[in-house]
């Protein structure tokens, strides 16, 4: 009877705030109904995440939900207005997507399996730079020290760009960057090493991933979904759920997605519900020494 709000917890132009779009433009005429994007930037997610968590559950305001909000946050110890567990019901997964990791030209490694062999040779002495703490990258980049035993320091950067820069000239020695930005890469300028998934990513198959060259059982596929409020009733879950699922194999919807190296991959409510908490435990574990230390993501 009335528009339905998406909330995105990034400003415009990012894989959130696209993918979001992307899905809400096609769910809101497969509903009859205007979904309207809101952009509520701020703490990683988490001021979209406490706006979705108070509003009224009653299917008319919706979360695009990253990794942040309802995983790593918590995870990290972070204080929150919300309940990641109470607050929310899942409706399903919409997307999933990978990092790269790249490297300076001029490091000595050839591969996943010899950079391990180098960072235990030099422990302290690589860094690797991401987009900011808690970002996907520094994710990726302490699951790859947890599970190797490696020594690397994370170095976070205010964009993308300063990042790069910082690579190339040899300040970093290491990267994680999004698919996109790892396909704006030729010649000699970096070393595209693998992907944070755990096979393949169809938008890069002639690069390993990380079970592949040298890190088995590594896996850091992250998810875009679609969240409720608490107490929203169960028929609406499914309505919605059924909807996602019929945009997410629109070829419309598609485009877009396959340009920010996004790859469907509808679930049912209760499916999403338990990604969501094994992800959470999963990263509570991996993230313990950045708990400890007080790091939470801001």
């Amino acid at each position: 009877s009335k528009p339905i709000r998406l909330l995105v917890g990034f400003a415009p132009g990012g894989s959130s705030d696209v993918s979001g779009r992307a899905v809400a433009r096609r769910m809101g005429e497969l509903l009859n109904r205007t979904m309207v994007i809101e952009n509520r930037a701020g703490a990683g997610g988490n001021v979209a995440a406490d706006i979705t968590a108070k509003a009224v559950p009653d299917g008319y305001t919706l979360f695009w939900n990253g990794v942040g909000p309802l995983i790593v946050s918590p995870a990290l110890g972070a204080k929150l207005t919300y309940d990641p567990f109470r607050d929310f019901a899942a409706i399903g997964r919409g997307v999933t997507f990978c990092n790269v990791l790249i490297a300076n030209a001029g490091i000595a490694a050839a591969d996943v399996k010899e950079l391990i062999a180098l960072a235990k040779a030099k422990p302290g002495q690589l860094n690797f730079a991401t987009p900011g703490m808690g970002s996907a990258g520094h994710l990726a980049g302490e699951l790859l020290k947890s599970m190797t035993g490696i020594d690397i320091v994370h170095v976070a950067f205010k964009g993308g760009s300063e990042m790069i820069t910082n690579l190339i000239g040899g300040q970093v020695q290491l990267a994680f960057v999004t698919i996109t930005t790892a396909k704006s890469f030729g010649g000699a300028r970096v070393k595209v090493l693998a992907v944070t998934s755990a096979k393949r990513d169809p938008a890069m198959p002639n690069v390993p991933s990380f079970a592949e060259a040298g890190a088995p059982g590594y896996d850091f596929t992250f998810a875009y979904g679609l969240v409720a409020p608490a107490k929203t009733p169960p028929a609406i879950l499914v309505r919605l759920n059924r909807e996602l699922r019929a945009a997410l194999a629109d070829a419309e919807v598609n485009r877009p997605l396959d340009a920010q190296g996004l790859n469907p991959a509808p679930s049912s409510p209760e499916e999403y519900g338990a990604l969501l908490k094994s992800e959470y435990d999963k990263w509570r574990k991996v993230l313990a020494p950045l708990r400890a230390k007080g790091e939470a993501v801001m």
